[in-house]
């Protein structure tokens, strides 16, 4: 791999004039404020911000806004080397009530068709958390762990899938002396389908390299069928791959991953719509994805990935894997399903393996990572995927985005409340001693005590006062 990428990079990052940030259109970014909490001190607000990718803006010619620079096929007299495209081509804002975002204080709504006056067009969103410089993606490191957040998914029909993930992108967004637009513009992303388009990094793709990097596919769902999906990759951060190597069967990132669906595992009536399901989904509700360690600790080997939910004042536990299946380890008895060796092992997820497992997908949250939101569909699989078959209780034509506009072009997803922090400190949970008595809870420990609690402490959600973690189902009240 490293002689055809040291055949690649020079001709990505040739010195010469800056490519140029336009003036026709402020950039300006909606504001999603997230918060930090620690098991000490609570959860502090942060200002943060959003981006939109660099390949939904104007990209054009610096003396004709009518011509793209990102036009496919690449135009190959404005760009013929990127030295020569950066002189050349002009990189702008949007407005982004344009692109369907609506963002305001702690929520953020995206939209997957917007009207233009006369039809419905797809517009599609896909969003980049920034810190609060404005200016860098906002790094996420969430080994020893937890990301929180409240999720409206009511409005998503079979086919529809409203994502939150991490991808190890360059926090500055790949700047450069050829890209000096950066985070700020929404440049520099990656992930482990090794992302192949026009530009990469803010410069012409002249190669038909990809652009891969580790990816944690926190959330991807519909109010059908959810998965929660780590991919691994073999190399740190952002890189290149060229021919074969981003390929899906030998190439050097897990394209499948290792992936948890409720309904795949045999829980049909775990998350869907209605009163009869455990997770409602007609309603809101919260997601909690806790990266476990052997020695919780920052620095200790990712074991587990961990998936909780709260609504009605209630955490749930994930869906219970059946016994004896082999994928929550040998002999063992029920268990809410999680990522783990085993579990991937047994699903055969050899790829996942092959490149890193837990090991590096915990390294790779150690160094951190950057979140991301998005809406789409999928006119080439109709997302069957996610929610057909196996996977879930629809058909195999209704993802067809031509039905989906035609059924329902309001469709919509809505993330709130961000927070991550020391695990158990996103959310709290209080029960009675006759509750706690009632549901077999043995540990039971203060914020105080968690220090002196070991690797048993990560067992349980570790709260301020009468607290107890993760229980099947306990009564909750979700922080604000």
């Amino acid at each position: 791999m490293t002689s055809k990428l040291a055949a690649v990079l020079p001709l990505l990052l040739i010195p010469s004039s800056a490519q140029q940030i336009g003036t026709t259109i402020p950039e300006v970014h909606p504001t999603l404020q997230t918060q930090v909490c620690t098991s000490s001190g609570g959860c502090v607000t942060k200002h943060t911000s959003l981006v939109t990718d660099a390949l939904s803006r104007p990209f054009h010619a610096a003396d004709n806004m009518a011509v793209s620079c990102a036009a496919t096929p690449l135009n190959t007299t404005l760009c013929p080397d990127a030295a020569t495209c950066s002189r050349n081509c002009v990189l702008e804002g949007v407005e982004y009530g344009s692109l369907g975002v609506l963002a305001s204080g702690f929520a953020v709504t995206l939209r997957q068709f917007l009207f233009d006056g006369a039809q419905f067009k797809s517009v599609s969103p896909r969003l980049y958390l920034l810190a609060e410089d404005d200016k860098n993606y906002e790094p996420l490191k969430l080994i020893n762990a937890e990301l929180t957040f409240d999720v409206d998914v009511s409005k998503l029909a079979c086919g529809m899938n409203g994502a939150l993930y991490l991808s190890e992108m360059d926090t500055s967004g790949s700047r450069s002396d050829l890209n000096p637009a950066g985070a700020q513009y929404g440049t520099g992303y990656c992930d482990a389908q090794c992302f192949q388009t026009t530009f990469i990094n803010g410069l012409p793709n002249l190669n038909n390299s990809g652009a891969c990097c580790n990816e944690m596919d926190i959330w991807e769902a519909n109010s059908r069928s959810n998965a929660l999906t780590p991919h691994t990759c073999s190399g740190t951060g952002p890189f290149l791959c060229s021919g074969t190597e981003c390929n899906k069967t030998v190439g050097v990132c897990d394209k499948d991953g290792c992936g948890v669906n409720p309904f795949n595992l045999g829980s049909k009536n775990f998350y869907g719509p209605g009163p009869g399901m455990t997770v409602d989904t007609s309603r809101p509700f919260t997601v909690v994805t806790q990266f476990l360690t052997a020695d919780n600790t920052s620095t200790g080997a990712l074991t587990e990935i961990r998936r909780l939910y709260v609504q009605d004042g209630k955490v749930i536990q994930n869906a219970l894997l059946a016994a004896g299946t082999g994928a929550n380890g040998p002999n063992a008895a029920a268990t809410p399903a999680a990522v783990t060796e085993n579990f991937c092992q047994a699903r055969n997820a050899s790829d996942f393996v092959r490149l890193g497992g837990l090991q590096g997908m915990g390294q790779a949250l150690a160094r951190g990572m950057v979140l991301i939101f998005s809406i789409w569909n999928s006119p080439g699989d109709f997302m069957n995927w996610l929610d057909s078959g196996s996977a879930g209780p629809c058909n195999a034509t209704e993802g067809d985005p031509k039905l989906i506009l035609a059924a329902n072009p309001e469709v919509s997803v809505t993330f709130s409340n961000i927070r991550w922090g020391d695990i158990g400190s996103t959310f709290s949970a209080s029960l009675s001693s006759a509750e706690v008595a009632e549901q077999g809870i043995t540990k039971v420990v203060s914020s105080a005590a968690k220090s002196q609690a070991g690797v048993e402490g990560r067992r349980v959600g570790v709260v301020t006062g009468a607290a107890v973690g993760l229980a099947l189902v306990m009564s909750a009240a979700v922080l604000s």
